[in-house]
């Protein structure tokens, strides 16, 4: 549920009730909200106890956005515009050398699917960009930019997109008499490519407009290094709650706790085969939590969450292997050639 742009209408993020419960937030803490979005686990926390949060948002509309927030709780909020795959270094560079807990909220926010200007909709007619900052390339670089094959494979591993290769050749072909640039012009494409059934839940293009945005703002690859930083930062008995929407991310959050718990053995191909893997975190579950039936009665994007979390040990931080997160097979902007040109 989005908030208005006058802040009428309050945000409740996803399964809020269960992310408190997880990280049990204490007078004197300091928490870390990895993607503040609307601020909505950021004021929760701050309601719960009378303690500190770090809030970090890459979109500088979000990072606006929370300064009445900020205000509100003035002295106990510090706003922080970056990636939370910074966030290690972003709240050293702060002075801070523990926190007692790490939130992260996975995804775009429904505030930026409600900005038509921002290109992550399919149902609302506007650029066809979809970054979370104004770095890098857009969605409109990716599609007129790439060739038919590197399309493809982006579409089908960040997508799970069956027609992946069809749609591509749609893009090829459409482009050839103009560039696509309005996200109603791609959603439209790849409907007639896919076709819509009265019992299809989900758009056709849902799963292509899905991949370029991950692939655009690196997201699983942000993912992995936000939860690295997480293990970094939390002192002895920290608590880290991912909450995720999409099996590509939960499976990313799942390898690495399955890794961190002692759970996977010696996963880590930077740890020598002779050395016992000494876990860095202790679950909380085994299984992940999935939000109640009430609540996605009331907020219909929580019907896909699922929350992880865990708590620190005293054990040392293991060094990132994105290799064990299953990252080999994925495409990059690094590894992908351009149609025009070199990689």
């Amino acid at each position: 549920m989005s908030a208005t742009g006058q802040g009428r209408v309050p945000h409740v993020p996803v399964m809020l009730a269960d992310v408190l419960d997880v990280l049990q937030p204490r007078d004197g803490g300091i928490y870390v909200d990895g993607t503040f979005g609307a601020g909505g686990y950021t004021r929760a926390i701050l309601g719960a106890a009378d303690c500190a949060v770090l809030a970090i948002d890459r979109d500088p509309n979000a990072i606006l956005r929370g300064r009445e927030l900020a205000t509100e709780f003035a002295g106990r909020l510090t706003l922080i515009e970056g990636r939370f795959g910074d966030m290690e270094q972003l709240v050293r560079a702060l002075g801070h050398d523990a926190v007692d807990g790490v939130v992260l909220d996975i995804g775009v926010s429904s505030m930026q699917l409600d900005e038509a200007e921002r290109g992550f909709s399919f149902q609302q007619d506007g650029p066809l960009d979809m970054r979370m900052s104004a770095e890098g390339p857009s969605a409109a670089d990716v599609v007129n930019g790439f060739d038919e094959g590197d399309l493809a494979r982006i579409i089908a591993v960040y997508g799970e997109e069956r027609r992946a290769r069809a749609v591509a050749r749609a893009i090829v072909k459409a482009r050839e008499e103009a560039e696509l640039h309005r996200t109603l012009e791609l959603a439209d494409l790849v409907a007639k490519v896919n076709g819509r059934k009265p019992q299809d839940k989900i758009h056709p293009a849902t799963r292509t407009f899905q991949a370029l945005r991950i692939f655009v703002n690196d997201e699983l690859g942000e993912l992995a290094r936000g939860l690295s930083g997480a293990e970094a930062l939390l002192g002895e008995g920290g608590r880290l709650a991912v909450v995720a929407f999409h099996s590509l991310e939960d499976r990313i959050v799942k390898r690495f706790l399955t890794e961190r718990t002692g759970r996977a053995g010696r996963a880590n191909r930077y740890m020598p085969a002779s050395e016992e893997v000494v876990p860095s975190f202790s679950e909380i579950a085994h299984r992940a939590r999935k939000a109640s039936g009430a609540e996605v009665e009331t907020n219909a994007r929580a019907r896909s969450a699922k929350l992880r979390a865990a708590i620190r040990t005293a054990a040392p931080a293991l060094p990132l292997d994105m290799g064990a997160l299953g990252f080999r097979a994925v495409p990059s902007l690094d590894g992908i050639s351009h149609a025009g040109g070199a990689a």
